[in-house]
């Protein structure tokens, strides 16, 4: 992977074969709406980061019920949207509600167009068939391409590795190559039933830009008193990896992430070893991994209506006994 240094404090990288170059740090949305988080201090995260050197901005249609894209669209303004990578993903399988999800998302974010809509929660193997569907989410999007709506096209999980392989091999079935796959990419998950391990892989040999989330797990990680903030951030970075995304709810950690930047170094096999060895007892189990473990961070189970209706043909087919 291509690695450049500009005269800013950021470290810059390919993102997969989109022909984009984007910070290898992205600010996460979810946090800018988190409660200790007013929309003053998320307006001044956003744009520090920018003014700063970092592009890549993460949201998400569900984020704290739109309150996080509707910061974020306010915080681009005066400027600051044409220096970045803008991102947001949406939950909907359905041609009705992936439309429904894209449009608000574009109302809430203010801008006329997405650098990269991803599909949110691919936590099922029934996920890509539904998206795929002529009925799914992916006809709209490909719509949304055609009329500059959306840039590129991507797709998130954080429960499986073998559902994200089978994410590309439907894609696939359909003539279909995603531009990025982001994943819980952290010390951890080297050890249970690891994206590290299994995805990663398959995407560099596509080419496809790999969006780490989850070098912290919300700092649930830092609970097992195994490894820093820094070491945690150095280790996503180290992966080949086009962005590290990382919640940014403070001015200190801001300055963590951007620390950790500089202080960043190719790790040689020795020193990732060494890191992981620390993480191998605590992270053999995934119990501080819960969002493979359990159903905390699944939003659309507990909120299936995002997901929309399941396809007519298969509600036809079930009916036709």
């Amino acid at each position: 992977m291509m690695e450049s240094q500009s005269n800013s404090e950021m470290l810059y990288r390919e993102l997969g074969s989109t022909g984009e170059t984007v910070s290898a740090i992205g600010l996460g949305g979810w946090h800018l709406s988190l409660k200790h988080v007013d929309e003053q201090l998320a307006t001044r995260l956003v744009r520090t980061a920018i003014d700063r050197g970092i592009t890549f901005m993460d949201n998400c249609w569900d984020y704290n019920d739109g309150v996080s894209e509707v910061r974020m669209g306010k915080a681009l303004r005066d400027g600051y949207r044409d220096k970045v990578f803008l991102m947001t993903k949406i939950d909907g399988r359905s041609n009705k509600e992936a439309a429904k999800q894209l449009d608000e998302s574009l109302r809430r974010l203010q801008v006329d167009y997405i650098d990269l809509v991803q599909y949110h929660e691919i936590l099922r193997f029934e996920d890509p068939h539904r998206i795929f569907d002529p009925e799914g989410a992916h006809a709209v999007l490909l719509e949304a391409q055609k009329a500059g709506k959306v840039r590129h096209i991507g797709f998130t999980g954080h429960k499986d590795p073998y559902i994200h392989l089978h994410m590309l091999e439907v894609a696939e079935q359909h003539g279909f190559k995603f531009a990025t796959a982001q994943m819980p990419l952290n010390v951890m998950d080297a050890h249970y039933r690891s994206f590290a391990k299994l995805v990663v892989p398959e995407l560099v040999k596509r080419n496809i830009g790999i969006l780490g989330m989850k070098s912290m797990a919300n700092g649930i990680l830092l609970r097992s008193n195994t490894v820093t903030p820094i070491e945690c951030l150095h280790y996503a970075l180290n992966l080949p990896t086009s962005v590290v995304i990382t919640g940014m709810d403070s001015m200190e950690i801001l300055d963590q992430a951007f620390e950790a930047v500089r202080t960043f170094r190719p790790m040689t096999e020795e020193q990732v070893q060494a890191l992981l060895a620390k993480t191998a007892e605590a992270g053999s189990r995934g119990e501080f991994e819960p969002f493979k473990t359990s159903s905390i961070f699944d939003g659309t189970a507990e909120n299936p209506d995002w997901l929309g209706e399941e396809p007519q043909r298969l509600q036809q087919l079930m009916s036709a006994g």
